[in-house]
């Protein structure tokens, strides 16, 4: 007898998704057109649907280091791209009248000093801190003391056992030169744009999204679709209706007042944030001006008055009317529907103070490139990307909210209002670890690290009551000894980099425009 055998079903039999239509262009839709033409291969047909009527908000001239990871995978030679943009860098940002009036400090990307032995720096600066040595915190950063002078420069591969070696920075860079930039290295790599704006969504049977009807009648179908539509949620939310977890309780800002003004000298390779009495003021340097901001609550501040301290804390001649943005921060209560992902603002809002929602769009496409679907979308995949995506803005929101809640401010009924409200429990079990024994863990997950947790707490006096008991070991002298030693390095380091202006001027100017 001839033994028969039975053939499992092979699942490569599924189809494949071969169309991906992008609806919405900007920061979000180009950064993923870019991405996706560069990591998918050729085998797939993309198309972005933008019209020129439709403007974006275009606020996100700030980002945080992890942006040279996606200019890396692309293949994007950075002084090219900074020429492009007008962009200049950014070594952190630095936090203005935050906890108190007159207070300053900056969260400077990178760690706050190496660690001793087992135990992080900033143990055994809390033991001289408590022993009368009150030495700011920024003096053993590079990247804040960096940026307090206007020095610049790139870390020194040859260098690896000194600061100098791995030095963290991001950009500044103009929103909209951004898209363009990535808008042609897109098209290079075989996106096709479609001009239009959309008049109709038409749905599955399944529920899904089967294409896209511009005014001008012609149809755009496909298999994935990314919703970078903005704050609308042109498809994720009026059409599939995911809903959304709307966060002012805990985040009371709802508008910015956004203009841009002429430059000013030193060029600063930081980011200023300067608490106002119902919000906060952004300063973002670019090579041929300054983009400021006014982000305040409508509930404790009308646009009139928002608009009138904008224009009156300017560096430089304004050079455009300025224009308000109503937003409200939150997430979509799911980001990811049958065919659909929602990318960039129309995935959720985070105001700008951390400079996260560019980080966003990128862990966003990093993930759907991880969770790629088949044309089926197994519902396992969508649900780990939802509960992936939902993850990491929580906690970014445990962060931003962090700086309006740790303060001493009483000068307002807004600064009242964020001193005395509720916060979330993750973030309340947080400040009182911290507030214990200045203790600090980071998961691996979440996006900011222990330093940056560290230098915002401290400068917003956040203050432990103790620090870890292994630092006893060791002599108070001893300790002193390695403080003092560690600061001179650092400012020995800062003292050895040129200005911020001058290595712009020789790697990367761009045009004037």
């Amino acid at each position: 007898m001839r033994a028969t055998r039975t053939i499992a079903p092979n699942p490569m039999n599924t189809s494949l998704v071969r169309r991906i239509v992008i609806v919405g262009g900007g920061t979000a839709g180009w950064m993923a057109a870019a991405a996706f033409s560069k990591l998918l291969g050729s085998a797939y047909d993309i198309r972005l649907v933008e019209s020129d009527e439709i403007g974006t908000v275009g606020v996100g001239e700030a980002t945080i280091p992890y942006i040279g990871e996606f200019n890396a995978a692309l293949g994007i030679d950075e002084n090219d791209f900074l020429r492009a943009t007008q962009g200049t860098f950014k070594l952190g940002i630095e936090f203005v009248d935050w906890a108190r009036l007159g207070d300053r400090y900056t969260h400077g990307f990178g760690q706050v000093a190496a660690d001793i032995g087992a135990l992080a720096f900033y143990h055994y600066w809390l033991r001289l801190r408590m022993n009368g040595d009150h030495r700011p915190l920024g003096l053993f950063s590079l990247n804040a003391l960096a940026a307090s002078q206007g020095r610049f420069m790139r870390s020194r591969r040859d260098m690896p056992n000194s600061p100098l070696g791995n030095i963290a920075y991001a950009f500044h860079f103009d929103a909209g030169l951004y898209a363009r930039y990535l808008r042609h290295f897109a098209e290079r790599h075989g996106v096709h744009r479609v001009e239009g704006k959309v008049a109709e969504v038409r749905q599955r049977e399944d529920g899904g999204i089967a294409g896209v009807v511009l005014a001008n009648g012609e149809t755009v179908q496909g298999d994935f679709f990314l919703d970078c539509s903005g704050l609308r949620g042109l498809l994720i939310e009026q059409t599939l209706k995911a809903g959304y977890d709307d966060w002012r309780q805990w985040l009371p800002c709802d508008r910015a007042v956004a203009v841009p003004c002429a430059s000013v000298q030193p060029l600063l390779p930081l980011t200023r944030a300067t608490a106002r009495r119902a919000g906060w003021q952004w300063r973002i340097p670019l090579q041929h001006r300054i983009g400021n901001g006014h982000v305040f609550s409508s509930r404790f501040m009308s646009e009139d008055e928002a608009t009138a301290i904008l224009m009156a804390n300017l560096d430089g001649e304004p050079l455009a009317e300025p224009r308000t943005i109503p937003f409200v921060p939150g997430q979509r209560k799911r980001f990811w529907i049958k065919n659909c992902v929602a990318l960039g603002l129309a995935a959720g809002f985070f105001e700008p103070i951390e400079s996260t929602n560019i980080h966003l769009i990128q862990t966003a496409i990093m993930r759907i490139v991880a969770l790629f679907p088949r044309a089926d979308m197994d519902p396992a995949d969508i649900d780990e990307y939802n509960a992936q995506t939902e993850y990491e803005y929580q906690r970014i929101r445990d962060f931003v909210v962090l700086h309006y809640h740790a303060t001493e401010r009483d000068d307002s009924p807004f600064w009242t209002h964020c001193r005395e409200m509720e916060v979330p429990e993750t973030l309340r079990h947080k400040l009182e670890l911290f507030r214990s024994n200045g203790r600090l863990f980071h998961d691996g997950r979440a996006l900011f690290s222990e330093s940056s947790w560290l230098q915002v707490l401290i400068g917003q006096r956040v203050e432990p009551r103790g620090y870890h008991p292994l630092v006893d070991n060791m002599e108070l002298a001893q300790v002193q000894g390695i403080a003092n030693s560690i600061e001179q390095l650092i400012r020995r380091c800062v003292d050895s980099m040129p200005l911020h202006q001058d290595f712009i001027r020789a790697e990367c100017a761009a045009a004037r425009p």
